[in-house]
């Protein structure tokens, strides 16, 4: 799983048909301490996640695998909103 900060959304008004209705937002990914990292994905929100908000991102097979997006062309998906990484040894 992958670790970003949602900076932004897509809009995308014609799209494949498996995809409509889905929400699609920009993450950039984050390092433990939340800096952020040079590398973003656009992933489905399968969460209600907001822009500003940590999350928690599949990618790949695993990314197929919630309901909203089970058998959809898609590669990466916004599982999970982060309340607080608790680091302890790093």
């Amino acid at each position: 799983m992958i670790l970003g900060k949602v900076v932004g959304t897509v809009w995308a008004t014609r799209k494949d048909d498996q995809l409509t209705g889905m929400k699609f937002q920009i993450v950039q990914e984050v390092e433990l301490d939340y800096t952020l990292k040079t590398k973003f994905v656009v992933a489905v929100d399968s969460v209600g996640a907001g822009v500003g908000e940590i999350v928690l991102i599949a990618q790949g097979s695993s990314a197929r695998q919630t309901e909203l997006t089970k058998n959809k062309p898609v590669d990466a998906v916004i599982t999970a909103i982060v309340d607080k990484l608790d680091v302890t040894d790093r």
